[in-house]
Parts: structure tokens; sequence; C-alpha cells
């Protein structure tokens, strides 16, 4: 089954559908609006998992740009098509998942993603690739990369609980490393 993930923000969110393999076929930045009618557009019968990145409270004060976002998270939520079926997945959840640290920073998330696909692009880093010699992850870009996080944590959960086979890039090791 595909996944699509998306990492919620006050206007903007990133978003990565996943094959069944872990493929990435779409990696794109949308308004929160359009966001919504990509969702409310996919078809009842898909097979299509959604998973979204949840706020988790750390103790801190927080603003009003993560209220809004808990808002949209909501509203996403609420257009899929299985309202009940959307994973949350907290950002703690996947900085343990993907670096076995919750201290870990975004620039140490997106280095494990990168180390779980194949470097088969040019450039200096192959899994990303060039315009000439694209990698798996060359559309990856921004807030995409948290939706990439999200996908591929959601996509080792989903395994891990029996419900969908590893993507190709969890070998034993990685996902050893997942769960």
């Amino acid at each position: 089954m595909d996944i699509l993930a998306i990492d919620p923000g006050p206007i903007h969110s990133g978003l990565v559908r996943l094959d069944p393999q872990g493929n990435v076929l779409q990696a794109c930045v949308l308004r929160n609006d359009l966001v919504l009618g990509v969702l409310a557009a996919e078809e009842p019968a898909s097979a299509t998992r959604l998973a979204i990145e949840w706020i988790s409270s750390f103790g801190m004060p927080v603003g009003s740009e993560i209220f809004e976002t808990c808002r949209w998270v909501g509203r996403f939520q609420q257009t899929w098509h299985a309202p009940d079926n959307v994973l949350l997945i907290p950002r703690a959840e996947i900085k343990l998942a993907l670096c076995h640290s919750s201290r870990a920073k975004d620039v140490n998330v997106r280095q494990a993603l990168i180390d779980l696909y194949q470097p088969t692009g040019g450039g200096n880093c192959p899994q990303v690739g060039t315009a000439r010699k694209p990698g798996p992850l060359h559309k990856v870009h921004s807030h995409s990369w948290s939706a990439l996080a999200v996908g591929v944590v959601a996509s080792a959960r989903l395994a891990r609980d029996g419900h969908q086979a590893p993507a190709a890039f969890m070998g034993p090791t990685a996902l050893e490393r997942l769960t």
C-alpha cells in the first residue's frame, strides 16, 4: 500500500507519497488549502494510508503557529476518506526510529533518511543526485524531507504491526534500526 505522508505547517505543508517498496512517487510543499484538495481527491477505495506528523508537548510555551498547525492536522484528518485510520506520528518517534536519539536535529534525521536509500544518482549526494543523474530522493526538498521521515516511520510501524511488508530500503539491518 502507498503511504501519503504530511509534515504539517500553519500555512504550507510538505507531502511525500511512498510506494510499497519505499520509492518516492511524489514530494512537494503545498499551501494547506491545496493539501485539503489532494486529500479530498483520494479515492475512497484506495489502499493508501495517510500519515501526519503529530505535535507533542515538551512542556515549553508555544505560539500561535503551533495551534494553527494543530488545527490543520485536524482538518487534514477529517478530510481523509478514512479519518479513523490516519496514522499520527510524533516527532519524538521519528527521531528515535531514525536516529536512536530524542536529541536528534533535522540534519541528523535527513542524513538517516539519505542512508536508507541506494546511492544511484550523481553528484556529492548520489541518493539525491543531480538534474542529469537523479537519485531516488531527487524530488525531496524543503519540508518534504520531514514528510519523508513521517512516511518512512509510518511504513516501519505498519510493517512491525503486520499490516504491510517492509519496504525494499528496509533490509534486515535498516528494519532493525527502525523497530
